[in-house]
């Protein structure tokens, strides 16, 4: 019989393609594009810094105005093996020549717009073959100049792919097998399950590209407009992609993209034998986003949210403060967070005699135990449920509240014995 009693306890499952998985980031060019939101030089620099402690392999950004090339010129000066620093072009040979400019730039992505709408409607193209022109002649160009690639095949989920996109992508792979072929779910209609068809079909997206196509490197590039970008990011692993384009906090257009956190988290505590990205730093970066950039990041945002090791309820606390395990799926200190118990309308005695016994700690520096049916913890407990039982309070209680409650009826109205005298034979 197995026991599962601790997170060392629980299994961890296996990537069935055993193949080797990355991460590249697009917070400093999808993200940026994030309305309401301006990323400055010591921004970018700063994210990226980020981006190196935690291990990220790779970022892009774009390279079109001073702001960007001071921004790439203070990162590279970092000397910093990873994240490698790469470019992002549109299909025009001027666009690829401002990549070139910044030579220690060694690869690009080449936008490749592939949807009907996106053909016809946004860029004003004759035809899909016209924009198929378009595109292998940029790509053309970057490899003629010594750049590695990345295909952004923009709105597959919207494409016709069998007639249209995976003939190009072949013709992609014949200019440079290296390529790494971006699959695009570009307003999220994308689907992570097996056996959903053209166009919406995730793992047989990934698995034709691989399997038909004997693409090296496939990549998925997922926004959240229908909440599936991080399920998605993962079908792509699961079916044979090793790269997954996603953004911190999952910001971008509309409803942004894959969160890096998510994926983050899931390789680093789900996967067997991943290790290789450190999570301490993600807590810490998300408020340096929430201060400096003005993301506002909801209390249950999972991992980074200031509720996600909050307790408040009797049960989950009484059962974390005998065991984390019991309510939390990770410790806190793997994402860099700080275990908090909050006193509320829903919470128990148990946590409330914890609370006591920290404060009184904090005050007297001696451990204190304090019995669960002692009267003067019973009182504490009464008046804060009088506030709530009133109306009285629409929020939880702070320490220094509680702090005032534990002076109030153990340092200055202390319960005694009646009688102290001794006891005669």
């Amino acid at each position: 019989m197995k026991l599962y009693k601790t997170y060392e306890d629980l299994p961890k499952i296996k990537l069935p393609k055993g193949q080797e998985v990355s991460i590249s980031d697009s917070t400093l060019r999808d993200g940026a594009q994030m309305p309401g939101i301006v990323l400055k030089v010591d921004h970018k620099v700063k994210i990226y810094e980020y981006l190196h402690n935690i291990g990220i392999e790779k970022l892009e950004t774009f390279v079109y105005n001073d702001r960007d090339r001071n921004a790439i010129s203070m990162m590279l000066d970092r000397g910093y093996e990873f994240p490698e620093v790469t470019g992002w072009a549109r299909a025009a040979t001027s666009d690829i020549d401002l990549v070139l400019d910044i030579g220690a730039i060694e690869e690009t992505g080449i936008l490749m717009s592939v949807s009907d709408v996106h053909i016809f409607d946004k860029m004003g193209l004759p035809s899909r073959e016209a924009a198929e022109e378009k595109y292998l002649d940029a790509l053309q160009y970057a490899v003629d100049h010594g750049l590695r690639t990345r295909a952004h095949i923009e709105d597959m989920t919207r494409a016709d792919n069998t007639n249209f996109v995976y003939p190009m992508i072949k013709k992609i792979l014949e200019i440079d097998p290296k390529c790494t072929i971006r699959l695009c779910d570009t307003i999220g209609f994308g689907i992570p399950f097996v056996d959903v068809e053209e166009p919406f079909g995730i793992p047989e997206m990934v698995r034709h590209v691989k399997e038909e196509l004997k693409a090296v490197n496939i990549e998925t590039h997922c926004h959240d407009d229908f909440g599936l970008a991080v399920a998605n990011s993962i079908a792509g692993y699961w079916h044979g992609a090793n790269w997954s384009n996603v953004t911190f906090l999952g910001i971008g257009e509309r409803a942004g993209n894959a969160e890096l956190e998510k994926l983050l988290l899931f390789l680093e505590r789900r996967i067997e034998g991943f290790d290789k990205y450190d999570l301490k730093s993600l807590f810490e970066f998300a408020k340096f986003m929430e201060r400096e950039i003005g993301i506002r990041i909801p209390r249950n945002k999972s991992i980074v949210g200031n509720n996600v090791f909050a307790h408040e309820s009797g049960i989950h606390t009484a059962g974390v403060i005998k065991n984390p395990f019991t309510y939390e799926p990770y410790p806190p200190e793997v994402v860099g967070g700080k275990r908090a118990f909050l006193i509320g309308d829903s919470s128990g005695i148990e946590v409330l005699r914890f609370k006591v016994e920290d404060t009184l700690h904090d005050l007297l520096d001696v451990k204190i135990s304090v019995e669960k049916n002692d009267p003067r913890l019973r009182a504490i407990q009464a008046d804060i449920q009088n506030l709530y039982n009133n109306e009285k309070r629409v929020s939880c209680i702070s320490d220094e509240e509680i702090q005032a409650y534990v002076e109030k009826y153990f340092l200055f109205e202390p319960i005694v014995e009646k009688s102290m005298g001794r006891k005669t034979l």
